[in-house]
């Protein structure tokens, strides 16, 4: 269509993607609740799959069959819980560690190609000269025009110590020239930070992850040693699909005093039922040392900005509604995706595992952010002309079998739906046109941020453009098919 949707992610396939996910990786042992099970239906069950192996067409491998059947089963629950096989889940495991076997570059599609948004600094993308702004268009032998961008992901992807050639076009020098690299792991940096101007910072955390407490320490450190008289900080959660619980209760405290509740989860299980608190027994693993023991005093008290948009969800949301709901920041932006579920991962084997959702999550003051989300103090609009691409992204509400907030009844947003279908008939206008000229949104943390310079408009006590056309969305009732 001629519309260059800039999607931005890092290069690790099997990153957690939204779930607010606690570890608890233990076995499943056997409990009262089997001689509870509905026999005739395991019967029926067992009956099908002698079926099937005896009768299909071609012969079926026994174990995908029984590997289907459970992940039909938990997949029918709701949009979030999952049956790892060995694959999947040690791609899962990967994307909570925030390392992984690759070339090391964030990337993004242009024109049905893969953009280098930026090398990762020190990976082996960055030491073979990859620079932002190159273009991927073959990955070894294979045409990248076509590919989705988890197969160009795939394809990059290997184990250590082997080779992959990228074809690399490089518009500012108009030629094209192969580059080998040798993979290896790598490790995501989740947190980036730097400060604007003096007196006002920029921290982002782009997923909650297994380091992601210890880098934000760090980078916090940093901002504080490079301005010590911090007026005011910038916390940017937008497109954050979360992670850890754990992240996102010690970010919250970093901000907040050790008795404030930072959120409160309730399930079907006395395990799922439970109050974090800004406190290191909530968030620190056993035997590990507190990575926020060492930060300025001023942490507590500098004025504070929360960006988030459609795109933050689970763990970025806790942090918003917690910070929100203590009045300790300014929310803004756009309302958030909604995820107000957690799931528990339970492993069942040496490698394979059940990500099953076990609660739903409340901020502060009580509120479920399930199918609705964290509504900003300031709403505000993607450009200074306006939303772009906003009314396009999915939420959870848009999830087929997502579940209910659990409060109160509950309607479908005819609204957004009809906002919605005018934003993508305005796309499709502009592409016949041929409008080329509407713009990936900028990148975060850029000169050209508008939300980040409304937000620090803020800070500063100035002039804020705030949306004329944002409204509040309600929460929606879940989807059954």
């Amino acid at each position: 269509m001629g519309i260059k949707l800039k999607v931005a992610g890092w290069l690790a396939l099997g990153a957690v993607a939204g779930a607010l996910t606690t570890m608890q990786f233990q076995a499943i042992a056997r409990s009262s609740s089997v001689s509870q099970l509905p026999l005739e239906e395991l019967q029926q069950l067992a009956a099908v799959f002698g079926m099937v192996k005896s009768d299909y067409v071609e012969p079926v491998d026994e174990k995908k069959l029984i590997n289907d059947a459970i992940s039909g089963m938990v997949s029918g629950l709701d949009p979030h819980s999952q049956f790892f096989d060995k694959k999947t889940f040690k791609e899962f495991r990967e994307g909570t560690s925030g390392r992984f076997v690759g070339v090391g570059i964030e990337i993004g599609m242009e024109d049905g190609l893969v953009k280098v948004v930026s090398p990762i600094e020190g990976s082996p993308a960055f030491r073979a000269g990859l620079k932002s702004g190159d273009l991927i268009t073959k990955i070894d032998d294979t045409v990248v025009k076509g590919l989705t961008m988890d197969q160009a992901v795939k394809k990059m992807r290997g184990e250590p110590n082997t080779k992959v050639v990228l074809t690399v076009f490089r518009k500012t020098e108009t030629r094209s020239f192969p580059v080998t690299i040798v993979r290896e792991e790598i490790r995501v940096q989740s947190v980036r930070s730097k400060v604007v101007e003096p007196g006002y910072a920029w921290l982002r955390v782009s997923q909650f992850q297994d380091r992601t407490v210890d880098d934000f320490a760090r980078k916090l450190e940093e901002i504080y040693k490079q301005d010590p008289n911090l007026k005011g900080l910038v916390l940017d959660l937008r497109n954050d699909p979360g992670g850890l619980l754990e992240g996102a209760v010690a970010i919250s405290a970093a901000f907040l005093p050790s008795d404030a509740v930072v959120v409160t989860t309730n399930g079907q299980i006395a395990d799922s039922k439970a109050t974090f608190k800004a406190a290191p027994e909530y968030y620190l693993r056993r035997g590990g040392s507190d990575p926020l023991r060492k930060l300025p005093e001023g942490v507590k008290k500098v004025p504070l900005v929360v960006l988030v948009n459609e795109g933050s969800a689970s763990a970025s949301e806790i942090v918003a509604g917690a910070l929100q709901d203590h009045k300790r920041a300014i929310v803004m932006g756009a309302q958030t995706f909604g995820k107000g579920s957690v799931q528990t991962v339970r492993q069942l084997g040496p490698d394979t595992a059940l990500k099953i959702t076990t609660a739903r999550y409340y901020t502060p003051s009580g509120a479920s952010i399930q199918a609705k989300g964290i509504v900003p103090d300031v709403m505000l609009d993607e450009t200074a002309e306006g939303n772009v691409f906003a009314a396009l992204r999915v939420r959870e509400a848009d999830l087929e079998k997502h579940i209910a907030s659990g409060q109160g009844a509950e309607m479908k947003d005819e609204a957004r739906e009809k906002a919605r279908e005018e934003a993508r008939k305005k796309l499709e206008d502009e592409a016949q046109k041929k409008a080329s000229t509407a713009k990936p949104l900028p990148e975060f943390g850029s000169p050209e941020d508008f939300q980040l310079a409304q937000a620090l408009n803020r800070l500063k006590g100035k002039p804020v453009l705030v949306s004329k056309t944002i409204v509040e969305r309600k929460a929606e009732a879940s989807m059954t098919n």
